[in-house]
């Protein structure tokens, strides 16, 4: 009886000690996974901090962020917040940024700015507010920026009322002429679409403009969509005009002239007019792929001198005009994958250029028609051209003779008696060439 009770003791001991080890487990699991989580929020609100040209950046853009955070470096020269979440700046947020010059804040939810909220930026030159929700700004907010050059203020729905008149005179200072270039007013509807640059400032705090906006307004004559207001402007690290996706049918006007990369894909241009480029004589890169495009006039990319990379692919392009490429002197990488290219006569010219350009790395020359050169690189399908005329031993052959077509010698077997009498001699040879 005493061994059974010791042997049941033993087993009860065993199965609380495992239950034990199993919680202990568990315990430690469940710490771990909250560990990882942590680790993961961390790693989602952190910021890069690099350096590129001697100068220092802090990229928190896409952390879905409310406010500036405690903690960041103050040394840096270039803070990064756009596509967060911020709503308001109150005063002294950016205070402690000695060093700061340039900001940006663009493509967040920004309504109010409070009259202190740049304090300390005394070496800031850039400030980008673009596509945000303000509707009123004064001037008093700017002026801890004395050196301020580049402010960015489009896409906002500014309430051209009596509280943005001191904006407004500021903005059209002569020497102000990099500020506020393409902001527009939404409100009152008599004024909407009208720039806050050639705005009449006398008229915003007098009866006149609560009036305007009653008044039935002729209809507008259609414009081509412009870049700001549609489009993405980026300055860090390089100037960057971002359209992807924007359902554009032509190429937008008023392009910044400063803009050295344009990202134009996924939209329906279909075609490309003559200078269409010719503002942007800096840019270095174009994306124009997945855009449907079938022709391209001769003079679409002049003036682009110091283009270096040009992205065609996914279009419906069959060829190119002779001339098209003539202005890209300096192209390094041309992307033409995706395109239905027809092998015939018309795509001579493109070959041709690349033969001539022999820095230019390209892809994606695959000939789509004919039938029997579907797959074949164009490259090869030129060669084959070339080579195809006729044989020259089947024209000897047809001929009776065993002479080629590079060089035929033939005998002119006129009656002496029949010809001139200047003319009259023994029978001459001549040769024939073929020309390709």
């Amino acid at each position: 009886m005493r061994v059974l009770t010791a042997l049941l003791l033993l087993l009860l001991l065993a199965h609380g000690g495992a239950e034990a080890r199993r919680e202990g487990r568990g315990r430690r699991e469940r710490t771990r996974g909250r560990r990882k989580a942590n680790t993961v929020k961390r790693f989602t609100a952190s910021c890069k901090e690099y350096t590129e040209g001697g100068e220092k950046f802090l990229d928190c853009q896409d952390r879905r962020l409310t406010a500036v955070l405690l903690g960041w470096p103050e040394d840096i020269e270039h803070l990064l917040l756009a596509r967060n979440r911020i709503q308001a700046l109150q005063d002294n947020t950016f205070s402690h940024f000695r060093n700061l010059r340039s900001l940006d804040l663009q493509q967040n939810e920004i309504s109010l700015i409070e009259e202190g909220a740049f304090s300390g930026l005394s070496k800031l030159t850039t400030l980008l507010l673009q596509h945000n929700q303000l509707q009123v700004l004064t001037e008093a907010m700017l002026i801890p920026m004395p050196g301020l050059t580049y402010l960015r203020l489009h896409d906002n729905p500014w309430k051209c009322g009596c509280q943005l008149d001191s904006l407004v005179r500021f903005l059209q200072v002569p020497s102000n002429r990099y500020m506020g270039t393409y902001a527009k007013c939404v409100e009152p509807t008599g004024q909407r679409g009208q720039k806050l640059k050639t705005l009449d400032a006398k008229f915003l705090c007098s009866d006149r403009m609560e009036v305007q906006h009653i008044l039935p307004q002729p209809p507008g004559i259609q414009k081509q969509p412009d870049a700001t207001s549609l489009c993405h402007t980026y300055v860090f690290p390089k100037p960057l005009l971002d359209c992807k996706g924007r359902e554009l049918k032509t190429i937008p006007t008023d392009i910044p002239a400063s803009i050295v990369k344009m990202d134009l894909s996924f939209n329906s241009i279909t075609q490309l007019m003559p200078k269409e480029f010719v503002a942007v004589k800096d840019l270095k890169l174009l994306n124009l792929s997945s855009n449907g495009l079938e022709r391209i006039d001769t003079a679409a990319f002049a003036g682009l001198l110091y283009l270096r990379e040009l992205d065609l692919s996914n279009n419906s392009l069959h060829y190119f005009n002779y001339g098209v490429l003539e202005d890209l002197y300096y192209l390094r990488m041309l992307s033409l994958g995706g395109n239905p290219w027809i092998c015939d006569y018309n795509i001579h010219y493109l070959i041709y250029w690349l033969k001539h350009h022999p820095a230019v790395d390209y892809t994606g020359l695959v000939c789509s028609e004919p039938e029997e050169f579907r797959g074949w690189p164009v490259e090869n399908y030129v060669k084959t051209y070339n080579a195809e005329c006729p044989k020259d031993k089947q024209l000897g052959q047809q001929m009776g003779t065993g002479t080629t077509s590079q060089e035929l010698i033939a005998e002119t077997d006129e009656e002496p008696n029949l010809l001139p009498s200047p003319l009259r001699k023994k029978p001459d040879k001549f040769e024939i060439f073929r020309l390709s």
